[in-house]
């Protein structure tokens, strides 16, 4: 009961800090705005250090449908708590692009099984899922400094495999996915430049400008210089 009335205290808070100014901004950058308030990361971030970390509170937030309250989900969840269950359960509510990256970079890529996840949902149909999946590639390219090389050349694979999806959220979190690779380390960079290249060589729109925005980046002098002095 304490949950329940401590989630709803949150989002009456949250309704308090209501901004509709915001909302029109986020709509230009293609986030949905149904059930959400406008309510800045910076607000949330200062709500969710109050409130410490808390599972249930998490997963009482998460119920709630509203935008905010599931980012704010995912920055007081504790990773320890996750399961294959909460993971698939929020990944199919997940309907705006912001919160699955905000799920998947502030939560899920500390879940143990994540490598496993990353692939499964790669090759899944719902347009979120496979942004998911994509995304948590990206993330992971960034923040698992132990993870080995052969682990990102396979999801490699993956990314040529699926470089044909014309879906915005879907080509989009591949192409993060690719550079994100390819911004690890010298070898990896040689890889994901070849994969752009592949991906080029398959043709249609959408490979053309996943592997020219890659290309661009992955070849730049300043990623260049970068893996020169790592």
């Amino acid at each position: 009961m304490a949950v329940i009335v401590k989630a709803n205290d949150i989002i009456l808070r949250l309704k308090s800090y209501a901004n509709p100014a915001n909302l029109a901004a986020m709509d230009r950058f293609g986030i949905r705005t149904e059930n959400t308030y406008g309510v800045s990361i910076t607000i949330l971030m200062t709500i969710a250090k109050e409130a410490g970390k808390d599972h249930e509170l998490a997963q009482q937030l998460w119920d709630s449908g509203i935008h905010e309250a599931r980012i704010l989900a995912a920055m007081i969840d504790e990773p320890k708590m996750l399961s294959d269950e909460q993971l698939e359960r929020w990944v199919m509510d997940i309907d705006s692009w912001d919160v699955c990256d905000q799920v998947f970079n502030r939560l899920f890529r500390h879940y143990p099984q994540v490598q496993r996840k990353a692939a499964d949902w790669c090759a899944r149909k719902e347009e979120f899922v496979k942004r998911a999946g994509f995304v948590l590639i990206a993330v992971l390219a960034v923040h698992d400094k132990k993870a080995e090389d052969k682990i990102f050349v396979s999801w490699l694979d993956i990314i040529q495999r699926e470089a044909s999806d014309e879906r915005n959220f879907v080509k989009k979190s591949v192409n993060w996915a690719l550079r994100q690779i390819g911004k690890r380390n010298r070898s990896l960079n040689q890889r994901a430049i070849q994969t752009a290249e592949s991906i080029r060589a398959l043709g249609g729109q959408t490979c053309r400008w996943i592997a020219a925005d890659a290309l661009r980046e992955l070849t730049s002098r300043k990623v260049q210089d970068k893996l020169s002095r790592d």
